[in-house]
């Protein structure tokens, strides 16, 4: 990581006038300049086109100290009062170092050591007035496999749900070895370390920008979504939001074993002891190269390793923040309470496999499915619930197949462990089915932007194609915004039970399906 000089503070004369494009607000750490911007306004939006016309972006305010020097690898520390005005009108430093390019979501890097910060969008900087209620709240956790991704992403700006009545709030973490890399006299899942104090962040300081810390939606997708379920069953994180909305979640669990062969390996690689003084001694730039090496998928059973594994990197059962499996915590009825929305693309990794129809071509089915981890008592149910997807031919089935094994069975033990649960709050699944202008097929990353109801956004064909549909994209962010606003995403969307298995199938049109993941089940 480069050394440089954190930011310095700024104190410049404020324009109060109606007439100015800064607004500044107070934090319990020092007073920072926002800036009005434009919301995206059509008559299908959240409000009927009624909505808030401009949004005030606050962006990369620190919520800790750099994790530099003596506090890299450390457990965050709260970033230290400043005086004067901070400015907040450009992204900090990023934790992502280069674009890694495992996204087709534009998530640009910042060069930087500040990298711990939020970047904060309100209709209303201001604390409602008499002690009254704000406005709900969402707070975005980015995905990128828990070693890459970024905030500062024009997509995940919140100026849509601004204009809908949401304050919107995307946070940083560390990310790769940084964050989650077993060290010995280390603390352990410092990327989550970072998500709580983030949090905590927004309790503090919501209300200031209009917001209302009793009502905090946590959302992400990818590893984001896997971070707001691991969040979800994580006792000391509950008083810290109120609901979850889950995208293509990505929990990783990885075991306490897993965790610390990866350090003491990448510790040998490096040639230190795998101790806060061996890794502090080994550049940035070195540590990256070695950790990407060390979880590189190599040889034929690579996948089916990643599949049944799990990712080498990310949430640690570490016995102190996890106690156990995400959906063993769930089942247990840690966050029992929250409501809770999740779901999928129909086929996230299928893109991954595009260059491969020539090489599969002539695999018979059955032995495609079972070398790709299916038991034989699996093959013949799987491949007659997916006839749909397997006349596309063996590179389609297989991209679902994996899939499959690596979102969506995941996503309904988590469905079926809180529909165990007498007194849970509601579950609502979805399924997202339109399929992209440019891929053919509901690819990992497309619902993202429909979401966020920022379709007029950069970099959108090479992920969505010309002209996705935009009344696509108001059916899903209204359902997200009531969601957000009152734990339910309306009423044109039943709750998940084991009697209906009741599922939203986001195409054009959107229908709701008895058992949206019913071609899944031979899995289970």
């Amino acid at each position: 990581m480069s050394h440089t000089p954190a930011q310095p503070d700024t104190s410049i004369e404020t324009d109060t006038s109606a007439a100015s494009p800064f607004v500044e607000v107070d934090t319990l750490a020092g007073r920072v300049r926002g800036q009005w911007r434009p919301t995206s306004r059509h008559a299908g939006d959240a409000t009927g086109g009624r909505g808030a016309e401009r949004s005030a972006a606050f962006l990369g305010i620190p919520f800790a100290e750099a994790p530099v020097g003596e506090l890299r690898f450390a457990a965050p520390v709260p970033k230290a009062p400043w005086t004067g005005v901070r400015d907040a009108l450009e992204f900090a430093p990023t934790a992502q170092r280069g674009d890694p390019g495992v996204t087709l979501i534009p998530e640009p890097s910042i060069e930087g050591d500040s990298t711990l910060n939020v970047n904060v969008f309100t209709p209303s900087p201001e604390r409602p007035a008499d002690g009254g209620a704000g406005l709900p709240v969402l707070v975005w956790i980015h995905g990128g496999g828990y070693f890459a991704g970024s905030p500062a992403s024009p997509w995940y700006d919140g100026r849509n749900f601004n204009r809908d009545g949401v304050v919107t709030v995307t946070i940083s973490y560390r990310l790769g070895f940084d964050g989650f890399g077993w060290i010995e006299d280390a603390p352990s899942n410092r990327g989550i370390r970072d998500w709580l104090l983030a949090l905590e962040w927004v309790q503090q300081n919501i209300a200031d920008f209009g917001g209302d810390p009793g009502r905090v939606t946590i959302a992400g997708q990818s590893a984001g979504g896997g971070a707001v379920l691991t969040l979800l069953g994580m006792e000391a994180a509950q008083h810290l939001f109120h609901g979850v909305y889950a995208i293509s979640g990505a929990t990783a669990d990885v075991t306490p074993e897993r965790a610390e062969a990866l350090g003491r390996k990448v510790a040998a690689e490096l040639g230190v002891e795998p101790t806060l003084a061996g890794f502090r001694s080994v550049s940035e730039e070195r540590l990256l190269e070695v950790q990407k090496a060390a979880t590189a998928l190599e040889g034929p059973d690579a996948m089916n390793e990643l599949l049944e594994l799990g990712l080498q990197l990310g949430p640690t059962i570490d016995g102190e923040l996890l106690h156990r499996s995400t959906v063993d915590s769930l089942a247990a009825g840690i966050g029992a309470g929250k409501p809770l929305v999740l779901g999928a693309t129909d086929d996230e990794f299928a893109m991954a496999l595009m260059d491969a129809p020539k090489i599969l071509r002539f695999v018979p089915k059955s032995m495609l499915v079972k070398k790709s981890g299916l038991t034989k008592a699996q093959v013949r149910p799987y491949l007659a619930a997916n006839r749909d997807v397997s006349k596309h031919g063996n590179a389609r089935l297989l991209g679902r197949l994996i899939t499959d094994r690596m979102f969506k069975v995941p996503m309904l033990r988590v469905v079926a462990a809180r529909a165990r649960l007498a007194d849970a709050a509601g579950t609502w699944l979805y399924r997202f089915a339109w399929p992209s202008g440019t891929f053919g097929f509901a690819e990992h990353c497309l619902d993202v932007p429909f979401f966020f109801d920022c379709l007029d956004g950069p970099a959108m064909v090479p992920l969505a194609g010309p002209n996705p549909p935009q009344t696509l994209a108001d059916e899903l962010h209204a359902g997200a915004v009531a969601f957000v606003a009152t734990g339910d995403p309306g009423e044109a969307w039943p709750r998940w039970s084991d009697a209906s298995r009741a599922t939203r199938v986001y195409d054009t049109p959107t229908t709701v399906a008895d058992d949206g993941y019913a071609s899944v089940r031979p899995l289970l």
